[in-house]
C-alpha cells in the first residue's frame, strides 16, 4: 500500500484518510486489545482480523453493561430506597 493514496470519509470529499493512517489506526487497535496483547505471538495480524477482534471485543463488553446494568436494577429492587446502601448506588451512577 502506497501512502500517497487516499480514501474519502465524507461525501463532499472534505475529508482524506491516507493507507499510512489506516495502518496506524489499525496499529492501535490491536494494542487496545486484551485478547490479542494476551497472545505475544499475534504480533503481525491483518487488520481484517484486528478489525474482527475489535468488533467481538466492543460487543462482548455491550452485553457486559446490559448483564450488570440488569444486575444493578435486581439489587436495586431488593433494597429499601432509603437505606444507606441506596443512596450510596444513586451517588455512583
Amino acid at each position: 500500500m502506497s501512502g500517497r493514496r487516499s480514501r474519502q470519509t465524507g461525501s463532499n470529499g472534505a475529508g482524506r484518510i491516507t493507507d499510512d493512517q489506516i495502518i496506524e489506526l489499525v496499529s492501535k487497535l490491536h494494542q487496545l486489545l486484551p485478547e490479542i496483547r494476551a497472545n505475544r505471538g499475534s504480533n503481525k495480524l491483518s487488520a481484517n482480523k484486528v478489525l474482527q477482534e475489535t468488533c467481538n471485543y466492543i460487543r462482548d463488553l455491550h452485553k457486559e453493561v446490559i448483564d450488570l446494568s440488569e444486575r444493578l436494577s435486581q439489587l436495586l429492587s431488593t433494597i429499601d430506597s432509603d437505606s444507606p446502601e441506596a443512596a450510596i448506588i444513586r451517588n455512583l451512577i
